[in-house]
């Protein structure tokens, strides 16, 4: 689901770029691109809050894992 999300989103803005620099856009267009815009956003922003509230949490004085090394400790807390 997460990655459907950010896909559109990514496709989305990509379609608003082509669209802006067109200059041939009604009102009506950006209205719609700006609707569909912020329900992207929305999404993108969902998606962020449940993935960082699934990301352990550091104190400033520990070291920060990598990515790949979560990843890798997440593997084996489920072998």
């Amino acid at each position: 689901m997460e990655a459907a999300q950010l896909t559109v989103g990514a496709e989305l803005l990509g379609h608003a770029g082509e669209m802006l620099r067109a200059h041939k856009v009604s009102e009506g267009e950006l209205r719609f691109l700006v609707k569909c815009l912020r329900e992207a956003l929305s999404d993108a922003l969902r998606v962020a809050e449940s993935r960082g509230g699934r990301l352990p949490v550091c104190a400033d004085s520990e070291p920060h894992e990598s990515l790949d090394d979560a990843r890798e400790s997440e593997r084996g807390a489920y072998e």
